[in-house]
């Protein structure tokens, strides 16, 4: 049996790895920082470090963008680093089953297969499997019985909304509302209310350590530093749970409404399995405090919360490419589009 395999999830904030040899996960922030308009300067949890905080000639990108791939030859490039540089890993005649959005075109899954395909490393072979249907897996379930999943998974970019059964997804709805534009929204409702300007990676922080998708019941705040709008100087300003509470609404009422459209286009004999078994939320934005009693209090159907929900696809990779009954569960593109 080849031990050579690889699960690649290439998120829009982070990518993660699984290596059959060794057993391991890796985990490493999907991020690239280009010196003089072309050269890589650096890749990964080092390139993150430098967002909003670089100088004029180091652009900090992200090569995956609301799940396509935005930047691929440096996305290529900065996959191979890390698999050959940081882990010494054997890449010549290597198996990778990579997870893409169900929402993609044929040209950009493509895409996401000629990474791998047209490396210098010659894979022996390539595979693609729908994120949805690796999430699921990675949470336990079996997607090959005839029984309805109900999967939301909200990512950095975008909230993936499934409907899975017997292998396949019968309905879906994809949102452009993920963690970033909330983390956008709370900057931007700051700066309306404050005149105050904070960075990404600030409101970021505040949704992690204070945001809830449910009205505050306890007094809690973080003092934060940004720039006065009026003074132009850096100043040091306690925010409440309440007011990024406000920054969020917009946002998780989007999704909360798309939930209930895919609800409502679910025929009846999975919508009976979904209200039996319940809907599984997932994906890295997924752990904002209260989310699961919102969507339980919009739908009145259990909400099945995973553990560590970033890790969901990666894991579902894991059991695809190890168990060879789920092996129908992936495909490779067709070479005419």
């Amino acid at each position: 049996m080849n031990n050579n395999i690889y699960g690649i999830d290439l998120g829009t904030c982070n990518f993660k790895i699984f290596c059959k040899s060794t057993g391991e996960v890796l985990k490493e922030k999907n991020t690239i920082a280009v010196k003089d308009k072309n050269t890589l300067y650096a890749y990964g949890d080092s390139a993150y470090e430098m967002y909003e905080k670089a100088p004029e000639d180091i652009r900090v990108i992200f090569p995956v963008v609301s799940g396509v791939i935005a930047e691929f030859d440096y996305l290529q490039k900065m996959i191979f680093d890390y698999l050959e540089e940081k882990m010494k890993m054997k890449l010549r005649n290597a198996e990778f089953v990579v997870a893409i959005p169900t929402a993609v075109t044929k040209v950009e899954e493509r895409a996401f297969y000629q990474v791998f395909k047209n490396s210098k490393y010659k894979p022996k072979n390539v595979l693609l499997c729908k994120k949805p249907i690796a999430a699921a897996v990675g949470l336990g379930l079996d997607v090959n019985e005839p029984t309805g999943i109900m999967l939301v998974d909200i990512g950095a970019e975008t909230t993936e909304i499934s409907v899975i059964s017997l292998g396949g997804i019968v309905s879906k709805e994809l949102v452009d509302v993920g963690g970033n534009k909330i983390d956008e929204d709370i900057v931007s409702y700051i700066r309306k209310e404050f005149n105050l300007v904070i960075g990404k990676k600030t409101g970021k922080a505040l949704k992690e350590s204070i945001g809830s998708a449910l009205p505050p019941t306890e007094e809690n705040s973080k003092v934060i530093v940004g720039r006065d709008v009026v003074s132009g100087l850096p100043i040091e300003k306690e925010i409440s749970a309440d007011v990024v509470y406000e920054a969020m609404q917009s946002n998780l009422t989007t999704i909360c409404n798309a939930i209930k459209v895919i609800l409502e286009k679910t025929p009846p004999e999975l919508a009976k399995d979904i209200i039996h078994s319940g809907i599984y939320v997932t994906g890295g934005s997924s752990m904002i405090q209260g989310l699961d009693i919102l969507f339980e209090q919009i739908t009145n159907i259990k909400i099945n919360s995973a553990d560590n929900p970033e890790d969901s696809v990666v894991r579902g990779l894991v059991e695809i490419v190890s168990d060879p009954k789920y092996k129908s569960l992936t495909y490779i593109p067709k070479e005419k589009l």
